[in-house]
Parts: C-alpha cells; structure tokens; sequence
C-alpha cells in the first residue's frame, strides 16, 4: 500500500501540483490535483468498516438492546435495522469525500466554515469523555471473578490502552487486528448462542420486528434517553461514524494514500507532511477508477459494518429475549440484567457457556474502549493539525495524537475515580450528546457533498434522500429529548 511517505501512488500525474478548479473555502490552503491511484482488490481494503462495526458490537449490541428487548420483546428491533442502514448511507457520505480529496469529513466542513474546527473538537470530546465501555467491561469481568473494585481495575486499563496505542509502529493495523479479532470472536460466540441457547419461542416471535414497524415502547417501560442510545448505538453512532475518514484515509482507499499515517513518536517513523487534501482529477480515466473504488467501498462497508451489527443486535436481543423475558431492569441503570443472563445461561446451556457470555463482554467492552480512544485522538489531531497547527514542523498529527490519548486515558481515570462508575448511566450520557451531534454533521454532509465536490462527483438520488432521512430521523429523536429533558427539569 503506498503512502505520501513511500511516494505517489500509481496513476499519479506529471502535473501534481495543479491549483484546485474550485474555490478555497474556510482557513485550510487550496487543494493540488492528482491523479486516483488505481483502485485496491476487495480483500485489500476489508478493514475500516470492521472497526466501525467492532466499535457497535459491544455498547448497542451487547448492553442496550438486549436491555430494552428483555424488557418488551422484539417489537422494537425495527428500529435497530432503520438505524443501521441509514447509518450506513451516512458513512458511505463521510467516505465519498475522502475517497475524493484525501481529506476528512471534518476537514471538508471546516472548508465551508473556520469555526467548524473548534466546534467539533468539543462534539468529540464531550460525548464521549465518559468512560462506559470500559466500566462496562470491568464490570462483566467481576462477575466472573466473583468481585473486584471496578474503579482501580478500569483505570488500569484505560492505562494498557495507553501504552497498546503508544508503542505501535503504525496505530491503524493494531486497531484493525484488535477490532477483526473482536468481531471473529463475536461471530464464534454467536454461533454457538443460535445452536445452543435461543429458544424456538424467541425465533417465533421475531417476525414482531417487522409487524411492530413504526411503533415506539411504552415511555414507562424504556426511559426516552435508554430509547435514544439504543437507536444512536445501533451500530456506531455520533463522531464515531465521522472517524471513518480518518481510517479509510490511513487504509489508503483512494486519495488517501497521498496523506500519511499515524505512527508512533517511539518505534514508528514520523512525517511532518500536511494532512489537507489533494483533489481528484475528473477526466474520463480518474472516474473509472473512482467508480471501482466507490463500488469496492460500498461493499466493504455493506457487508462489514451493515450486515454484522444488524446480525449481531438482533443475536444478542434474541439470547436476552430467550434467557430473561419480561424483566425490568431500566430504572436500576447498572449491569444487573448482563449479570442475571450470564447466570441463566449457566443453567439453560452449561456452565463454561454463561462464563464464555462474561468474558466475552468483558473483552469485547474493552476493546469498543481502545477504539474509542483511538477515534476521539485521531479526530482531534487531525482537526488541530489540518487547521490550527499546518505546517508546524514539531506538531506533526502523530505527535497531537499521543498527546490526545494520554489526555483521554487521564481524563476517563479522573471520572472514574471521582465515583461516576455505572456504565448505562455513562453510555445514556454519551449516546444522547451524540445522538445531536448526528443531526448537525448530517446536515454538513449534505452540504459538503453537494457543494464541496465537482459535479460528476456529488451525491444526488437515492443518497441524497437517504441522507435527509438519516438527519430527519436523529433530529426528531434528538428533539424529543431535549423535549422530555426538559419538562422533567421543570417538573412538567
């Protein structure tokens, strides 16, 4: 795979440094033009949307929607398989402009306007400074220790996960081998749940996800910030989604492989190379190869991300529908329920499977933690490089990006350590900030892929509806919080 430090891609043209034929927008320099490297075979390119997916299956998956469905039943799995897809039109959206430019999402918004820079830094942060995922997963593995203090053990891992990223030659090939691993592990363990341990009643009434399309469960049974989490983290969710830039662009698809990676400031080899774009060509030659390229991308992220988190939610819901129907656990807001079904399982299946259920969750929450991690200092760096530090010759998106991690690490230890330990109530905190934070890039989106690319190359028809849709929808669900919050602030 080549690189800006290993050298132009193939294809690559004499006149390089070209000016960008459209204007410069925003405080970012104009664009050069280059050719499309020549497009990669599929198995190449499987990779980002596997981490998308591995970074699902583990908060939605795992935790809250088989939480709401041990509650009501299935009905409202719909919902799950909406989001998914319309997730997945908001990512091949957030791709298209990488695939083009090189740059990320965020990059192309800060385009159109400076102060976007800025704002999504906090978009980022905010949302997602809670560190739910690897309490959660603490917290899977004291049950299956018999008990252990949750705070200290977190803390140690956030701490491993510092270390795991830092000494990585190349930090995008450790997180896709931890995410593929992950995933494969999610696949076997599933396996064995449909064989073993789903009840032929559960099957039976699964067909309700499709004849309760439309329908929302009863306010007093799922609370609206657990319904909106579940509809956010089915499949990734928030700036999560926005991340994907920033790994397609270090996998190398299109002209991405004009920017350089992100390596570690220890045993990898930085370069001090500007991370702004470099516009595609649009001669006849350059959009066949981004037609390969776009159809080769879209079906690694159909099968990879839309098909595994779709596959896996509706699993998990159906064991939790099997093992502890119609318990409430919403208003306990802890792990109780990930707890009664490792029990139940040891009972109904056997005992290795209830405890294979624990360490499951336990490794797969805290690898969704070391992706977490990973996205918020990847989008981070790249905003403080590509806009308020180009051209610095120390601050390289390397260097921004360890800092940013350490940053994370000792800021989730502080949370932790200050009492906030209950996971739903940290992943409730982050899947509704979130859930607003679509609404906003969704509509940039629009935007940037209507204005902000040359026309053989912007989005239009069934994509474009499809992303109007996809706002609409975490708009309206978004807006029903801040409804629901805030008559039960003023006691309404």
């Amino acid at each position: 795979m080549h690189h800006a430090s290993e050298g132009l891609p193939s294809g690559s043209g004499a006149d390089a440094a070209t000016p960008h034929p459209l204007p410069p927008a925003g405080c970012l320099p104009p664009m050069t033009v280059r050719d499309m490297p020549d497009p990669l075979p599929l198995t190449k390119i499987l990779g980002p949307s596997v981490i998308l997916a591995g970074l699902g299956v583990g908060s939605g998956e795992y935790i809250i929607w088989p939480f709401i469905t041990a509650a009501v039943g299935p009905a409202f799995l719909w919902a799950a398989a909406v989001s998914v897809t319309l997730q997945y039109f908001m990512n091949m959206e957030i791709e298209r402009y990488t695939l083009v430019t090189g740059e990320t999402a965020i990059a192309g918004f800060v385009r159109r306007w400076r102060h976007w820079g800025w704002i999504f830094c906090l978009f980022t942060l905010l949302p997602n400074m809670w560190p739910g995922w690897a309490t959660g997963g603490v917290t899977a593995l004291t049950f299956l220790m018999g008990g252990g203090n949750v705070g200290y053990i977190t803390v140690g891992v956030m701490i491993a996960i510092g270390f795991a990223l830092t000494m990585s030659p190349v930090v995008y090939k450790t997180l896709e081998r931890a995410q593929f691993f992950k995933v494969g592990l999610t696949l076997v363990f599933l396996s064995v749940a449909i064989v073993a341990a789903i009840k032929p009643s559960a099957w039976a009434d699964l067909p309700q996800a499709i004849t309760g399309f439309g329908t929302l469960p009863d306010a007093t049974a799922i609370p609206i910030t657990l319904l909106l989490s579940a509809l956010v983290f089915a499949g990734a969710g928030g700036v999560n989604n926005l991340a994907q830039s920033n790994w397609i662009r270090d996998k190398g698809f299109g002209m991405g492989a004009y920017i350089p990676r992100i390596v570690s400031p220890i045993t990898g080899e930085d370069v001090a190379l500007p991370t702004t774009g470099v516009m595609m060509r649009t001669d006849a030659a350059n959009l066949a190869r981004f037609a390969v390229w776009w159809k080769r991308a879209n079906v690694e992220q159909l099968v990879s991300f839309w098909f595994i988190c779709i596959f896996s939610i509706a699993m998990f819901s159906l064991l939790a529908h099997s093992t502890i129907p119609g318990q409430q656990f919403a208003s306990q807001a802890t792990l109780a329920f990930i707890k009664s079904e490792g029990e139940v399982l040891q009972q109904v299946v056997a005992p290795w499977f209830g405890k294979f259920f624990w360490v499951f969750g336990a490794m797969s929450l805290i690898l969704v933690a070391l992706g977490t991690v990973d996205y918020i200092a990847r989008i981070v760096a790249d905003i403080l490089r590509t806009v308020y530090l180009q051209g610095h010759p120390y601050w390289t998106e390397s260097r921004i990006y360890f800092f940013a991690v350490w940053a994370g690490v000792v800021s989730g230890s502080v949370i932790l350590l200050s009492g906030m330990q209950q996971p739903l109530v940290l992943l409730m905190t982050a899947a509704c900030l979130n859930g607003l934070v679509m609404v906003v890039y969704g509509a940039l989106l629009i935007q940037l892929n209507l204005r902000g690319l040359p026309p053989p190359l912007r989005i239009g028809g069934l994509r474009l509806v499809m992303l109007v849709l996809a706002t609409a929808f975490y708009a309206f669900f978004g807006g029903w919080l801040v409804i629901a919050q805030v008559r039960t602030f003023l006691g309404v």
